[in-house]
């Protein structure tokens, strides 16, 4: 199912109708301020197995990350972070930016394995934000990777509904989406270490 939702203003009829295909464990591609994901409601246990099996991955080593709502939404599932770190995340976020925290028990288990860690996201897209706070808990994220050797992210909605349809319960069209990842950033520790540079440009 492919539903049309404009970024500016998201009708709330389309976001109840997200919400719904979430609560009762279905897997969605939505946008981002960067490239589209592939995700499900983290408490559903199920939902985000098949997202594994689809990835070739297991859940526990995964590089899954949170999309949250906000940072009262990223601190229920992190450790307290120092006054110095929560300035530097209120200046990034929402941006285009994956934070690697130290993750609290409110994870759920089969997350984390020998992992000690949770990686989250608020990205500045009204239409997954709106999902997100409707549906009051995070949403679990990977990206949409192509085969393609020179497209290494899908972008078109209709091209990305043809290939994940029979994954994905609803795809969500909020236009053309980047082809650029987030950047991620490690702030497990007092000093922030780029993981990976993408889209986003930190210089703390």
């Amino acid at each position: 199912m492919l539903v049309k939702i404009y970024p500016e203003n998201p009708n709330p009829k389309d976001i109840r109708q997200v919400v719904d295909v979430l609560k009762n464990g279905g897997i969605i591609v939505y946008p981002t301020d960067t490239v589209y994901g592939l995700g499900c409601d983290i408490t559903n246990a199920k939902a985000v197995e098949k997202i594994a099996r689809y990835k070739n991955v297991k859940v526990e080593k995964s590089n899954f990350s949170f999309i949250c709502s906000d940072l009262s939404h990223v601190a229920y599932y992190s450790k307290p972070v120092s006054n110095q770190a929560y300035k530097i995340l209120k200046r990034y976020l929402p941006g285009p930016f994956t934070f690697i925290l130290n993750a609290n028990s409110n994870v759920p288990k089969y997350f984390k394995g020998k992992k000690k860690t949770v990686g989250v996201r608020i990205p500045d897209n009204a239409i997954i934000i709106d999902i997100v706070t409707s549906l009051g808990n995070p949403i679990m994220s990977t990206s949409i990777h192509d085969e393609d050797e020179i497209l290494e992210y899908s972008t078109d909605p209709e091209l990305i509904h043809e290939k994940f349809i029979d994954i994905a319960d609803l795809i969500i069209d909020g236009g053309y989406g980047d082809n650029i990842p987030s950047t991620i950033v490690d702030f497990t520790e007092d000093i922030p270490v780029i993981i990976r540079q993408g889209k986003g440009v930190f210089d703390d």
